[in-house]
């Protein structure tokens, strides 16, 4: 066993190492990567594109019953640019402190977790164990850039349907604390441009109806909004993911000082909370645009329906099967909607049910943060742990989605 960690530690740092940074990823080197493991672990690898130079690669495990609604293992592959003059080692060195802390980008977010996946992989091939479910470990790139020419164009493709997923695992995220969050669902996401128009002139004026006043009537109506959903946060039982959050992202307009401008552009984040009419909100973002003043309106960059969270009860009988060996590993979990997005809604939006879990518990949250880091020794129970969650879903035995 201390062998097979020394080989899992290694594989994860070599895997940090590769550079697939935004904004040019270096996906070649993962796939090179990836090859050598599958490779060693002698399970087959297939890499598809939806898009060029965006690899999707699939090992597979073939189960016992093959015929049988598969289990799919997602990771991305792609991490988010940093900032080195901010980092205290190198970003893409993968160093190891004397207290076991492995320094890298994506250690997080969410390298770390697809490694886990295959080294639990390697412990139970050397057990001799099989599945009655083909288990699929999943590699696919831009998910930091919302997965548009990965997950999402992949689960469109014959090559996703072949694959007849009926359970994926994906990232969560790490926690300070002893529990481990476990992700059921997302917010809906909303990208909206806030368009003010209005009286244009000289800067030494006060011109009626200037772009300017509609914009700050309609940023008020936003951050009235936000601080009711902020003190929602008040209550310890409530998390971000379980209120809407709009967030003024970028403004543009204006040419010069002395001169009023045309139109203020307003950029909005806006997270909905997976309770909320989406109808009804709409028409309240209607009002607040016809309040601001004449001419003002949205335009709506992205605007996701809402996607059914995956269910929590008998009816999914992957959720019992996780959990009852969760509650045998004493795992505490925290059940809870993410407050981002994951590659999981394109999952879930086909009626797959999906978790999003990445087992990293007292640790500081710093995806996409500087000084991204995770200990060797969470590492190394992540992997543990995936050795027995594994088995679990792979051997329900319902033969239907």
């Amino acid at each position: 066993m201390e062998n097979l960690d020394q080989i899992a530690v290694e594989n994860f740092r070599n895997y940090l190492r590769i550079r697939s940074v935004h904004p040019n990823p270096d996906y070649d080197g993962c796939v090179a990567f990836l090859e050598n493991q599958a490779k060693t672990l002698g399970l087959p690898m297939k890499v598809f594109y939806c898009f060029p130079n965006k690899p999707i690669v699939i090992i597979s495990w073939i189960g016992r019953e093959p015929q049988l609604p598969s289990i799919m293992l997602n990771g991305h592959m792609d991490v988010v640019p940093v900032f080195e003059d901010e980092w205290t080692y190198d970003p893409f060195g993968a160093e190891m402190d004397d207290k076991g802390n492995i320094y890298a980008r994506g250690t997080q977010d969410m390298k770390s977790v697809s490694i886990q996946y295959l080294e639990a992989i390697r412990r139970l091939r050397k057990e001799n164990v099989t599945f009655r479910r083909t288990i699929h470990v999943s590699f696919v790139p831009d998910e930091e850039l919302g997965g548009i020419e990965g997950m999402k164009a992949f689960v469109k493709s014959e090559e996703f349907k072949k694959l007849n997923v009926g359970f994926a695992l994906d990232e969560g995220m790490a926690n300070e604390d002893n529990t481990l969050p476990l992700f059921y669902g997302e917010r809906t996401r909303w990208a909206m441009i806030i368009h003010c128009p209005g009286q244009p002139g000289h800067g030494s004026l006060l011109l009626d109806n200037t772009a300017g006043e509609k914009a700050r009537k309609i940023l008020d109506k936003f951050y009235e909004f936000r601080e009711q959903e902020r003190r929602k946060l008040e209550d310890p039982n409530v998390t971000t993911g379980d209120v809407t959050t709009v967030n003024l992202t970028i403004m543009k307009g204006g040419v010069q000082n002395n001169v009023i401008p045309p139109e203020f552009a307003l950029a909005i984040d806006c997270r909905i909370a997976l309770t909320v009419d989406l109808e009804i909100f709409e028409a309240t973002l209607n009002e607040w645009c016809k309040e601001a003043g004449d001419g003002v309106w949205i335009e709506y960059q992205q605007k996701r329906p809402r996607i059914p969270p995956t269910k929590l009860d008998e009816s999914n009988p992957y959720w019992i099967a996780f959990k009852k060996a969760s509650d045998n590993m004493n795992l505490q979990l925290h059940n809870q909607i993410f407050p981002g997005a994951t590659d999981s809604r394109y999952i879930r939006e086909l009626d797959i049910p999906a978790l999003g879990f990445s087992p990293m518990n007292n640790t500081p949250v710093l995806l996409h943060d500087h000084d991204e880091y995770l200990n060797k020794d969470v590492f190394l129970r992540g992997v543990e742990i995936y050795r027995q969650l594994i088995p679990a879903v792979a051997n329900v035995e319902e033969k239907t989605k």
